[in-house]
């Protein structure tokens, strides 16, 4: 049977805009991978009247809703008062519930007020999703054909109960097993890979095949569903290899969590070092780099030489190149890469240097003008870019470091650097 998902967050302060709504992100993305289909996102502020008709119409059209907030002891803490309603259930108290509560409080040395223990009233007759990350445990129930998850509002107890308890929950809702592979690709776009598996992918039925954009790369998301993990697993290999062999050097990797994760890896694998010099990108690579974990095993530092003084006198690019090609230009990035590589005594070294904007340089590059290099001991290589097709800074920044990353990545698993 396929399933249908809302997500309802409630919240006022996520109306106010005081916070982000990463639970609905991380659960889209989640149920996503678990082949349901989210088709409706809905926020409602700490109000009955307004929650209890956001649930009247979630049940009227979606099969599985699944709350995020309003679980906590406080008065605006409202979703299983408007859920139980709704269905017509009573909450009781769970004493199981209230023990784990209380063993909260007495661990951690704080005192514990009457009220905290209206989290452990839950609707009669639901399953009760422990929470081993915060107090307000979650639940699930099935009433008149639609089932209702509700998790804490708070992202790090959201992301594990999803994980831990609401996941298994719905796992069991499904006849079979559903197994997904998730491949990476940098340097096409989600429109140009869509034309190219358009047919391919209207005509699947069993395993899907489906197209996701993200910041600078794209995502092609592979789901079967079967009887057991080995023949989902059975259904997807073919399609994955079928992905791999259309785009090529342009899957960076299946199941992987990053380019630069990728590169981390390889260098890891080969006992290389890396490092970096940065205009544009202000410290960006070396910050993504830095983000993983074990980063000291292979990163020697970066250099982010913003102004063209500091790219003459800390990396030595030369003057008379500085004043002929200018700070944006491929000399200077090859300079600036060969510069890092030896200041930092690394194996690899990347550079990036550009127009991030918002206006023209001296020199008159247009915004998004940019310039990878990789300097390594067999020589440099030099990626000129034009990224200005929606000039934001923050955009420009992030893509470039993505080219300097797919240089590495590239170098690094003995492939060309263009194909």
């Amino acid at each position: 049977m396929s399933h249908t998902v809302e997500i309802l967050s409630v919240g006022t302060e996520l109306l106010l805009g005081n916070i982000a709504n990463t639970d609905a992100q991380m659960l889209s993305q989640g149920l996503s991978a678990l082949g349901l289909n989210v088709y409706w996102h809905t926020v409602v502020g700490d109000n009955p009247r307004r929650a209890r008709e956001a649930v009247e119409l979630a049940r009227k059209r979606a099969d599985i809703i699944i709350t995020t907030g309003g679980l906590g002891p406080t008065c605006d803490d409202l979703t299983k008062n408007v859920l139980a309603e709704a269905f017509g259930r009573k909450l009781v108290f769970h004493e199981e519930s209230a023990q784990r509560i209380r063993a909260v409080f007495e661990r951690t040395g704080r005192t514990m007020t009457d009220n905290n223990l209206l989290q452990a009233m839950l609707p009669e007759g639901c399953t009760v999703l422990a929470n081993d990350w915060g107090t307000a445990p979650g639940c699930a129930f099935e009433s008149d054909g639609v089932h209702v998850i509700m998790l804490p509002g708070p992202p790090s107890e959201c992301r594990p109960m999803f994980e831990y308890r609401a996941k298994p929950y719905l796992q069991a809702l499904s006849e079979g097993v559903i197994a997904s592979h998730t491949l990476k690709l940098f340097g096409i776009g989600e429109s140009a890979v869509e034309a190219r598996l358009r047919d391919e992918m209207n005509a699947m039925t069993n395993p899907t095949l489906a197209p996701y954009a993200k910041e600078g790369e794209c995502e092609l998301r592979v789901t079967a569903k079967a009887a057991t993990e080995e023949e989902a697993q059975r259904l997807l290999q073919p399609t994955v290899e079928e992905v791999k062999g259309i785009f090529g050097h342009k899957v960076y990797g299946v199941d992987v969590s990053s380019l630069e994760q990728v590169m981390k890896d390889l260098l890891v694998e080969k006992g290389l070092t890396i490092g970096t010099a940065e205009s544009c990108t202000g410290g960006l690579m070396a910050k993504r780099i830095t983000d993983l974990p074990g980063a000291s095993r292979v990163f020697r530092g970066g250099i982010v030489s913003y102004a063209t003084e500091i790219k003459e006198t800390v990396l030595g690019v030369p003057h008379d190149m500085l004043e002929e090609y200018g700070a944006v230009s491929a000399p200077v990035a090859k300079a600036m890469a060969e510069g890092a590589r030896r200041v930092l005594a690394c194996d690899i070294a990347l550079s990036s240097t550009g127009v991030a904007g918002p206006d023209k340089d001296e020199r008159g590059n247009e915004v998004g003008t940019m310039f990878v290099a990789i300097a390594t001991a067999e020589g440099t290589y030099v990626r000129p870019l034009t990224l200005g097709a929606r000039p934001v800074r923050a955009r420009l920044r992030t893509q470039t470091a993505h080219h300097a990353f797919d240089l590495a990545r590239r170098y690094l698993a003995g492939l060309p650097f263009e194909d």
